[in-house]
């Protein structure tokens, strides 16, 4: 006489396991993915800047310098901005994938107005400290010494 294995039977565990792993696991590490990403370009680390931000922002200013030559620091600029704004979003995504929303349904134009708006306010209170004295400025853009990015192109 044999037992019965119970109402969904031993064979069909494996493979309910495996689907429901599947959902689990691929979905959530995704989002844990784009949440370390985001977080490693967004302005919420402090040691991100001179190993991801700067550098890409300088790719993105040498490339706006190949197409005018006064275009390096205003290029600069928007990447720096650039980088930051997709850190918040993408770790937004990331949190997004991770608690997922019990009705399934997500709206990206207004993840993406509220990810642009949220940097944008970050951005402007920290002009507004620096701007006040609350914050300082690293030495380098204190001082009365010209800083002339332009030296540090390849070529030059």
């Amino acid at each position: 006489m044999t037992s019965s294995p119970g109402p969904l039977g031993f064979r069909a565990l494996p493979q309910l396991f495996v689907t429901v792993w599947q959902e689990f696991s691929l979905k959530k590490l995704r989002g844990g993915l784009l949440l370390v990403v985001g977080y490693l370009l967004s302005p919420l680390s402090w040691w991100n800047d001179l190993i991801f931000n700067l550098p890409i922002a300088y790719g993105i200013g040498y490339l706006c310098h190949l197409l005018d030559a006064n275009l390096l620091l205003p290029g600069m600029i928007a990447g720096y901005w650039l980088s930051n704004i997709l850190g918040i979003l993408l770790m937004q995504a990331g949190v997004l994938d991770v608690v997922k929303d019990p009705s399934g349904t997500r709206n990206w134009r207004k993840e993406l107005l509220t990810g642009v708006f949220s940097s944008t306010v970050y951005t402007l209170l920290i002009l507004a400290l620096v701007q006040l004295k609350i914050l300082g400025l690293p030495e380098i853009f204190a001082t009365d010494t010209v800083f002339n990015l332009p030296s540090f192109l390849p070529g030059r």
